[in-house]
């Protein structure tokens, strides 16, 4: 059985620049096909543009706000939604709000580094 905390799972950032904690993958439990992730993002905070030629990402916002824009459409973001970045879709999340951005990244497949194009400098 494969149960892992939060708090004993350490950080590492993502090609993008974001904080994340991975919960559930490959690298530390039985999962095969999919990963999930805790993501921070400081107040004021920004993950550069980037797109996964694979991967399927779900995101859902569990505290703060934000803004993310997804092949250039921009919407503002809240803890309780959750955002579909299909694969090859360009995506950048901003903070703009007050606190600590936290939100629970899906991705199908898991996550790995080299899926990972940076669309920006």
């Amino acid at each position: 059985m494969d149960v892992k905390n939060l708090g004993e799972v350490p950080p590492f950032t993502t090609k993008d620049g974001s904080e994340i904690r991975e919960l559930l993958a490959h690298r530390n439990s039985a999962i095969r096909h999919q990963s999930l992730a805790e993501a921070r993002l400081p107040v004021g905070g920004a993950t550069q543009e980037h797109y996964h030629p694979l991967a399927e990402e779900i995101y859902y916002l569990i505290h703060g706000s934000g803004r993310i824009r997804i092949e250039g459409e921009t919407r503002d973001v809240r803890a309780g939604d959750a955002i579909a970045i299909p694969p090859g879709q360009k995506h950048k999340l901003w903070n703009t709000g007050a606190e600590t951005l936290r939100l629970l990244c899906c991705c199908a497949p898991a996550y790995e580094h080299g899926d990972t194009i940076i669309t920006e400098s």
